[in-house]
Parts: C-alpha cells; sequence; structure tokens
C-alpha cells in the first residue's frame, strides 16, 4: 500500500494542525491505521490508532486529550487532529498500515514518508 502524508507545517504553541495521510494500493476499509512521530535524535514513537473500521481507537499517553485520530474509508484517508499543540510535540509524523483490522503500537507493514511538524513556543 502507498501512503502519501500531509498538512504538517509551522504553528505556535496552543495552535492546531490536521494531517493527513491518503492511502492506495489495498483494500483501505480492511485494515487500521496508525500514526507515529521522530523527533530529532529520538526513536520513533507510537501516537494513535484506529481500526478499520473507525469504532475502535488508542492513543498514546502523550496526546490523550489533545489528538483525534479519524478515518475516512470512502476517500482512504486517515486524519490527525491535534490540537493544544506543546513544542514538544515537533517531530516528523508518519502514517502507518495495520497488517490486520486492528493494531495498536505494532503490526503495521507499510509506511508513508512523513510530514514535519514544528511547534514554536
Amino acid at each position: 500500500v502507498q501512503l502519501v502524508e500531509s498538512g504538517g507545517g509551522l504553528v505556535q504553541a496552543r495552535g492546531s494542525l490536521r494531517l493527513s495521510c491518503a492511502a492506495s494500493g489495498r483494500t483501505f476499509r480492511n485494515y487500521a491505521m496508525g500514526w507515529f512521530r521522530q523527533a530529532p535524535g529520538k526513536e520513533r514513537e507510537f501516537v494513535a490508532a484506529i481500526s478499520s473500521s473507525g469504532r475502535s481507537t488508542y492513543y498514546a499517553d502523550s496526546g490523550k486529550g489533545r489528538l483525534t485520530i479519524s478515518r475516512d474509508n470512502a476517500k482512504n484517508t486517515v486524519y490527525l487532529q491535534m490540537n493544544s499543540l506543546k513544542p514538544e510535540d515537533t517531530a516528523v509524523y508518519y502514517c502507518a498500515a495495520g497488517v490486520t483490522s486492528w493494531a495498536t503500537k505494532d503490526k503495521y507493514d507499510s509506511w508513508g514518508q512523513g510530514t514535519q511538524v514544528t511547534v514554536s513556543s
């Protein structure tokens, strides 16, 4: 599956961004989707996941209450709404496609190229 992220950019602290990830090459509605991020000098970390149907979601503690993952299976797109952004949210954000209908922090087999999010203080 091919994944293309968009929506990153520079935003001030306490601002908002919505990331999008368009998928192609596989039946989108059959698999879970996830968002990960990697800050400079740090390992990639899990951010959020959503089941194939969109009915179940799962978040890392760092994003609970501020981030919302959603998907539109008619548009083959998954989103990450990010509110109340903090400088520590600065990272390259990647979307990933799961190998099954549900995944949390692992079991992903396809990755996008990433989109940069920079939060200024």
